[in-house]
């Protein structure tokens, strides 16, 4: 397997034809608290579902002429020149949006430049296009004839559609007001644009339509980073990039949720999720439906997320864990969220309802719906400020027992009074993170059950007692149908150790099987940066090597945005494409062959010649028809070749010519594998032939493991290190210093060249010698 980041310019990617303003790619903005989702009921038609909560709230159905958001591969194309056409469409609008005739009523906003050249913005008020009543009207827009202005002719703005950088519709309560005051009461409605449809010049757009074959590397993605977008877009994305079968969905920690309106003590207006009632607001819950169906056609399992962290300013003050001196604890996002206290009888009754709620959704298109607790813990703060939050009331109320001095710093050591009441934690910890798997199970039938834990948080050299208060007992195997392991700190960092090291304790504490835990790799937090997908790829494909159930990338946004693409080298082929067992050596040592290599040379009109070697590295072809010295060698050479099916499957081939790491015995000083860091681990087996620097360095994938000898800084090392598939030697721990060796013998991985291969007994009495060629299948990437 390997990846690339696409950039969306290569000339061989497949493209297609959509509609512009195709339903599917809208998009929504729009100011906290509100809420608001917009989905795709039927092909052509796009509805928003909206939750008003202040007077000035204001969402805007986007479309935008670049396309931002869909994975480079997928994306349309650009085009800013909308002149020649019209769109058409049915509105329709129910509950609590502001009529399309009404003052402030729906407007289409134009921003991009004038004939001139200079920046311009046009506001284009629908009713003044409109042939129906304000609730349910035909619409046409023809922007070779659209002003902007609200009463025509007489505020008449022409717009100029040659250069247009986006369009959006104002959607507005029906209560509408400039003022920042709360609503009298939350207000709800929904806006349909039906039968949407583009004519004249520019209607369509060329639009990417790569189709990655399916792999074995599964997807997740956040509703906080993707509310905005329809479910159709996003899932077409997933199926295009090769992913299949399961989908984890983090619900997050700031959009889903209903809010309503109080005030703090000081009497400042506030909005806070509620303790009674349904916990998701209408706008996210009919996304998740929406998602869920048609996850549901693709044949995709939803694992649906949900963590202990809330946006801190909808969170009740008493709902969140605080320091010994009271700050709250406080996550790195700006603005910021906050942990959930597990002590906390209302915080963990509202996460249970969640849970219930999001169950009800997945068990109405799911036999066997997913439910994950992620990430739960005590916060300890991050980076420089490890300050433990463990005091809050609702903590402190309910033990009772003395907690001692308070713990200011997670490299504090613990007296015994504070040691029992991190054991304490540990347990509230772990019967709250229960009661929501409990919780779940409750709502639909047949729930499966994960727990997603991220080691960089807990499992700190130099703060080893945290494993009492945020690994509690209570989630050892079997509490879950799976465990699921996140450490992107280890692999972003290259700490390839580390990252194993994490796995094995949790696996050993925990006492998961490998087939009851899956791995997410990820994620990476800022564009432009290549080097930290490289690592994400290399850790979710040691994963996906191991026994691991399965193994997920995090998360679909930044694959969206970087163009991380992944695939399978082999291009769908049989993992049993290579059988590991050896040609018949007697036959192999008289075999003919070399490597060969494929240079182009171009001869000048001069006589001089231009050579450009196409290859890197030479590619061995052998004949062993010449080492058949007997009718059992026929007979065995023929079995063998019947059981590889031809060409079909691979082989090790002892290359008699060179088949070690140096000539004479081997040693483990024999060749050079790379220099220890105190970082990596993994040391791929190398021969080199030449000693300049155009030497050739060659990969050996297939090497004889009783063979193998390894050294580290001179000193021969006899344990502490593994051999990998794909001739990779791994160590326990990282070594720390001097220069990593090694000695070997090895096979060559071919394969028979041709699907027939003809004999006969009396030809070979006769003398004749029979064919049988062989080359080499590259292993290395």
């Amino acid at each position: 397997m390997s990846h690339y980041l696409a950039d969306g310019t290569r000339p061989h990617v497949r493209t297609d034809w959509m509609m512009r303003f195709d339903a599917a790619h809208w998009s929504l903005n729009f100011p906290r608290p509100m809420m608001a989702a917009v989905t795709v009921p039927q092909p052509g038609s796009l509805k928003v579902d909206l939750a008003f909560l202040k007077q000035n709230d204001l969402a805007g159905l986007i479309w935008e002429s670049e396309d931002r958001r869909d994975h480079p591969l997928l994306r349309y194309e650009t085009r800013r020149d909308y002149r020649g056409l019209a769109l058409r469409f049915r509105w329709r609008s129910e509950g609590e949006v502001r009529p399309l005739d009404a003052v402030d009523g729906p407007t289409l906003t134009i921003e991009g430049r004038t004939e001139g050249g200079e920046d311009k913005t046009w506001y284009v008020r629908l009713w003044n296009y409109a042939d129906g009543a304000p609730d349910d009207a035909r619409i046409t827009l023809d922007f070779d004839a659209m002003e902007g202005g609200f009463l025509l002719p007489g505020e008449s703005d022409p717009v100029w559609a040659g250069d247009i950088d986006r369009m959006f519709v104002s959607l507005v309560p029906a209560g509408f007001t400039r003022s920042d005051a709360p609503l009298p009461a939350p207000a709800a409605g929904s806006v349909v644009l039906e039968d949407l449809h583009a004519e004249g010049a520019g209607a369509v757009l060329e639009q990417g339509d790569a189709s990655v074959p399916p792999h074995a590397l599964r997807m997740a993605t956040g509703y906080d980073d993707q509310y905005d977008l329809t479910p159709t877009r996003i899932l077409r994305n997933v199926r295009a990039l090769g992913y299949r079968d399961w989908l984890t969905l983090y619900v997050g920690m700031s959009h889903f949720m209903r809010v309503a309106p109080g005030a703090t003590a000081a009497g400042e207006p506030v909005f806070r999720v509620s303790g009674s009632g349904d916990p998701l607001c209408e706008p996210a819950r009919a996304w998740f439906r929406n998602f869920a169906a048609l996850a549901a056609e693709d044949d995709i399992t939803p694992i649906w997320s949900l963590s202990y962290e809330l946006f801190d300013a909808y969170a009740p003050e008493d709902w969140k864990q605080r320091a010994h001196d009271g700050r709250p604890a406080l996550t790195g996002w700006e603005p910021p969220s906050t942990l959930l206290s597990p002590a906390n009888d209302d915080a963990m009754a509202w996460l249970r309802r969640v849970a219930g709620a999001l169950m009800e959704i997945g068990g109405a298109f799911s036999k066997e719906p997913w439910f994950q607790v992620g990430e739960p813990w005590w916060w300890t703060g991050f980076g420089d400020d490890r300050v433990p939050c463990f005091y809050d009331a609702a903590a402190l109320s309910a033990y009772s027992g003395d907690p001692g001095d308070p713990i200011t710093d997670t490299h504090d050591e613990f007296n015994a009074a504070q040691g029992a009441y991190a054991e304490w934690l540990g347990g509230v910890l772990g019967a709250s993170v229960l009661s929501l798997a409990d919780a779940a199970r409750g709502a639909a039938a047949n729930v499966r059950t994960a727990l997603l834990f991220y080691a960089p948080q807990v499992l700190t050299d130099d703060a080893e007692w945290l494993r009492t208060v945020n690994m509690p007992a209570a989630w050892a195997y079997p509490a879950f149908d799976c465990l699921q392991l996140e450490d992107y700190d280890f692999v972003l960092a290259g700490d390839v150790g580390a990252s194993r090291r994490a796995r094995a304790a949790v696996t050993e504490t925990l006492g998961y099987p490998a087939a009851a835990q899956d791995y997410f790799s990820g994620f990476v937090l800022n564009a432009g940066a290549p080097a930290a997908w490289t690592r994400i790829a290399s850790a979710a494909e040691d994963a996906l090597n191991s026994e691991v159930s399965r193994t997920f990338v995090w998360a679909l946004p930044q694959v969206m945005r970087d163009g991380f693409t992944f695939y399978d080298v082999g291009e769908g082929e049989d993992m049993e494409a290579f059988h590991d067992v050896r040609f018949p050596l007697s036959v192999g040592a008289g075999a003919s062959g070399g490597p060969e290599f494929l240079t182009e040379v171009t001869e000048m009109v001069s006589g001089r010649e231009q050579r450009s070697s196409v290859w890197a590295a030479g590619r061995l072809q052998f004949d062993a028809g010449l080492g058949v010295r007997s009718e059992d060698d026929l007979i065995a050479v023929l079995n063998f070749f019947r059981a590889r099916k031809g060409r079909a499957h691979g082989f090790r081939f002892r290359d008699p010519f060179d088949h070690a790491s140096a000539s004479g015995n081997v040693g483990p000083f024999d060749q050079y594998l790379g220099t220890a860091d105190g970082l990596r681990t993994d040391f791929p087996l190398l021969k080199r032939y030449g000693e300049s620097a155009d030497a050739e360095v060659r990969r050996i994938t297939r090497p004889d493991a009783a063979s193998l000898r390894i050294a580290v800084g001179g000193e021969p090392r006899a344990a502490g290190w593994s051999l990998r598939p794909g001739g990779v030697v791994r160590f326990d721990e990282a070594p720390t210093a001097g220069g990593v060796t090694a000695g070997f013998h090895f096979d060559v991985p071919v394969r028979f060249a041709e699907d027939r291969l003809t004999a006969s007994l009396g030809g070979w009495r006769a003398g004749e010698i029979p064919s049988i060629p062989l080359i080499e299948v590259r292993e290395d990437g």
